[in-house]
């Protein structure tokens, strides 16, 4: 071959950077013009042209190779789940079930249980009589007793000034003894006027003047007695006393004090100092309820209850909170005090009833139910009815008779008719 031109471009392999391949020996000594470098175009395309002088160097692969490459990944999958499941025996029961969910159940059983309506009030006096003045009015001049003083009948209580009434009553009693003794004279005249009425001494025109004179001294003696009795009787409403035995609850009397009749009451008596408790009951228990049953009273921050009857039970429900009234009985004692809070129970019987803990009872627009597992090991749907809460769960008052199998835990997530596994109860040490 002849000489290469002067001017004539030697072309490079593209995968080696321009300027690192060597020149030939003998074009060592001849002007060599420097390579342009390749537009970006080109670059791609010869990035292009490397790909697949690759993938046409993975296509001479041979394809029992790669056969048995996807053999030896297959096996060691394999090998790792077959591992897996060795060690850990919980996930692979869980892979042999599938999609079975394991629930918790329980058979409840029969438990003694209480049946009670709990119900709040106050404390109130039993017989509550408010005392004030029946008279005229007046100015209250002293009082005699305290709140929580015990009275008896006719205990005098306090004292209206009486400065205009007394001198008023002594007045007409003395016009009664005058009245009385022109009475006994015109009596007598009229004795003595019949005794000589046959003689003739006098006319009997005269005596029949003598028996009108006598009337009239008696009708006279009766006046003044009547004006006495009505200014005495003024003079007793002066002292205000106490109508029964009991109690003082109140006392609003002041010395000084104007008291008028239909006015304030100036004391408050419980009578005989029987108290009782006043609440109301929902109308749906008011049926379980009698007169006569025994009831614990409870006050805040006394720890012993008190008992007490049931004396009283309301005739109607109001129609707008639906509550009926009840009043129990108290024994008297220094701790009940009228106005004080109280919380009743009432104990209306005792029979066996299935409970079953507040997770296991669910309820819908149709009420409350529970599931049960049925023999078959599905999920049925049982209504119930709940009677009470006890500090165990809920009592459940039908619908149940204790020896079915109630799912305890996610029965929500269940569905009707669907297959379950029962976890085993593990027993309790005792």
């Amino acid at each position: 071959m002849g000489a290469q031109p002067e001017d004539q471009v030697t072309w490079l392999n593209r995968d080696r950077p321009v300027g690192s391949i060597p020149l030939p020996a003998e074009s060592a000594g001849a002007h060599i013009r420097p390579v342009e470098p390749l537009p970006l175009t080109d670059r791609r395309e010869s990035a292009a042209d490397s790909a697949g002088s690759n993938s046409g160097a993975l296509g001479r692969i041979p394809k029992r190779w790669i056969a048995a490459a996807i053999v030896a990944a297959l096996a060691a999958a394999v090998a790792f789940a077959v591992l897996r499941s060795k060690s850990d025996p919980v996930a692979s029961l869980a892979a042999s079930e599938g999609a079975i969910p394991l629930v918790t159940a329980v058979a409840p059983g029969l438990t003694s249980v209480t049946s009670s309506v709990s119900f709040t009030g106050t404390i109130s006096a039993r017989f509550d009589m408010p005392i004030g003045t029946e008279g005229e009015t007046g100015r209250i001049s002293a009082v005699y007793v305290e709140a929580g003083d015990v009275v008896h009948r006719g205990q005098l209580l306090a004292k209206l000034d009486n400065e205009v009434l007394r001198p008023q009553v002594d007045r007409l009693a003395a016009s009664l003894e005058e009245a009385r003794a022109n009475a006994s004279l015109a009596d007598a005249q009229y004795a003595r006027a019949r005794g000589v009425a046959s003689a003739g001494a006098l006319s009997a025109e005269e005596i029949e003047k003598r028996r009108a004179a006598a009337v009239t001294a008696a009708a006279q003696v009766k006046v003044a007695e009547a004006q006495l009795n009505e200014y005495q009787a003024r003079l007793s409403h002066t002292e205000i006393r106490a109508p029964a035995d009991g109690i003082v609850l109140t006392r609003s009397a002041e010395v000084g004090q104007i008291a008028t009749p239909g006015g304030a009451a100036l004391f408050r008596l419980a009578r005989a100092g029987e108290v009782e408790m006043r609440g109301q009951v929902a109308e749906q228990d008011l049926p379980a309820l009698e007169v006569g049953q025994t009831a614990l009273v409870h006050l805040t921050g006394i720890d012993r209850p008190f008992s007490g009857k049931v004396r009283l039970l309301g005739a109607i429900i109001d129609p707008q909170t639906r509550l009926g009234d009840i009043r129990v009985a108290l024994s008297p004692d220094p701790s009940l005090r009228p106005g004080a809070f109280a919380r009743a129970e009432v104990v209306t019987g005792r029979a066996q009833r299935p409970v079953l803990p507040q997770t296991a009872v669910l309820s819908d627009d149709s009420g409350p139910y529970v599931l049960i597992v049925t023999p078959d090991s599905r999920v049925e749907r049982r209504a119930v009815r709940v009677g009470d809460t006890v500090p165990d769960g809920i009592v459940i008052a039908s619908g149940l008779t204790g020896t079915e199998r109630v799912v305890t835990t996610a029965a929500g997530f269940l569905r009707i008719g669907e297959r379950i596994n029962v976890a085993p109860v593990k027993a309790s040490a005792s």
